[in-house]
């Protein structure tokens, strides 16, 4: 008599496992994720990967004896994209862009497959939520002309690596891994067990065919990719898109990048002929601020390599309640209440009364500390009444006791406002060094609070 699947109950939060049912996951204490699900025998190893003949054989190789491959990237068409991948597609890369419904994620990757289709490779695009004619429709409504581009309507795991080796495409794109499943699994599609078991075959398919997989993800409510984290970790290339229905502008962000620098952005823009790259995203983020407006000031900021000027605007009112609300968009809440009181305490503002609200406008998010004296600037405009001149940009991280305490690429935000046409730009005394001779621009350096408020009014 064959042996039943064995029965395991599976958190959908953490991926952590039970032999029985429990109403809290005992790793990450989440309630009501433990979900039951029953799996097969593990086959033989020969039958396990389901790639046909195509994979080679491992065996030890000597670290001198292995060529490099810093040349070799391709180019995915896309500008914008290849910054965020560090330079290009690299063969045997397996990447992950997650993010809302309706952001762009299909877009941009139907978008690359036609630019590498012009280029004469092959692409393959496995699409577990859309038909072949669903996918013709948008690529027509972009304009895709996609010649060698093959379409799979497919969700089962096997067929997909079946027809990857009949077709041996030098692309491959999943859309999503959500919705693809192994039949050794007996688990729904998207819960842990196969998001995790699909991942990892898609990641042994590209290491050892070098054919570089493109996967896309859904998220959850609170932003992050559905299913375990350990989908995070297997593959080499996390990207996240950023953006709302409010702003036509999409940012991704490489929130992990073996191949390159974390944190880098590309800035796209979304019309009807798709997503359309900004190269200069600061003119983008600056092109409707407002003129002769008090709590208004330019910072500048660096996300991954790239410099960007951002406009954070501030608002100090009398409130009608009896406590001051502090609220704000596109920064930390808790950093803004902690310079607030070091404005009260240094400089002698006093705002307990007073609700501020901070923006950074254009609906970016800024999490570096550089951006502290930009915060600062805006809420002293809008306090005073008093406006910034319009030609001047500020930078530098705020200490608790006041002090203008120096930033890391300095010459590059510097260089950034010059090119913008900034006349003055106020930073930490430290950074100064070796940006006097920028031409064009004013480079002053403060060391603490009320320096800089000298210098802006």
């Amino acid at each position: 008599m064959a042996k039943q699947p064995a029965t395991i109950f599976v958190c959908q939060n953490c991926g952590g496992q039970s032999r029985k049912w429990l109403g809290q996951c005992p790793d990450c204490n989440e309630w009501n994720t433990l979900v039951e699900e029953r799996f097969r025998a593990a086959p033989k190893a020969a039958a396990l990967t389901g790639f046909g003949t195509s994979l080679r054989e491992s065996s030890p190789i000597a670290y001198g004896a292995i060529e490099s491959q810093d040349d070799s990237r391709t180019s995915s068409g896309i500008d914008e994209l290849d910054r965020v991948l560090g330079g290009g597609i690299v063969a045997g890369s397996l990447v992950l862009i997650g993010g809302a419904p309706g952001i762009g994620k299909s877009t941009i990757v139907i978008q690359m497959a036609d630019k590498l289709g012009r280029d004469g490779a092959k692409v393959l695009y496995v699409s577990g939520e859309e038909s072949e004619r669903q996918i013709k429709m948008r690529g027509e409504r972009l304009g895709l002309e996609a010649e060698n581009l093959f379409l799979l309507p497919e969700t089962n795991l096997q067929t997909i690596m079946s027809e990857t080796d009949k077709l041996r495409p030098d692309f491959v794109i999943v859309d999503s891994i959500q919705t693809v499943f192994s039949e050794r699994i007996e688990s729904a599609p998207g819960s842990v067990s196969q998001v995790r078991d699909v991942a990892a075959q898609f990641m042994m398919f590209a290491k050892q065919t070098g054919t570089p997989v493109f996967l896309t993800g859904h998220v959850t409510k609170e932003g992050a990719i559905a299913g375990p984290k350990t989908l995070e970790h297997i593959v080499d290339t996390v990207l996240y898109f950023e953006g709302d229905r409010h702003h036509n502008h999409r940012i991704i962000r490489a929130t992990k990048n073996r191949f390159g620098a974390a944190n880098e952005i590309g800035v796209f823009e979304m019309t009807n002929a798709g997503l359309i790259p900004v190269g200069n995203p600061s003119e983008l983020f600056l092109q409707e601020r407002p003129e002769n407006a008090t709590g208004s000031v330019v910072t500048v900021c660096m996300e991954g390599t790239r410099p960007m000027l951002v406009e954070v605007q501030a608002l100090v009112s009398s409130t009608k309640f009896g406590t001051a609300r502090r609220m704000t968009q596109g920064f930390d809440h808790n950093r803004t209440s902690l310079l607030i009181a070091v404005l009260e305490k240094q400089v002698g503002f006093q705002l307990a009364g007073d609700d501020v609200f901070v923006n950074v406008a254009g609906g970016m998010e800024i999490d570096e500390p550089a951006a502290d004296l930009g915060v600062i600037a805006a809420i002293a405009s809008s306090f005073r009444n008093l406006q910034v001149p319009p030609e001047t940009a500020v930078f530098g991280e705020v200490g608790l006791t006041g002090e203008i305490r120096g930033v890391l690429q300095a010459q590059s935000r510097a260089r950034e406002a010059q090119v913008l046409g900034f006349k003055k730009l106020i930073l930490p005394e430290s950074n100064k060094k070796g940006l006097e001779k920028l031409l064009g621009i004013r480079v002053v350096g403060v060391k603490n609070l009320e320096q800089a408020m000298d210098e802006l009014f």
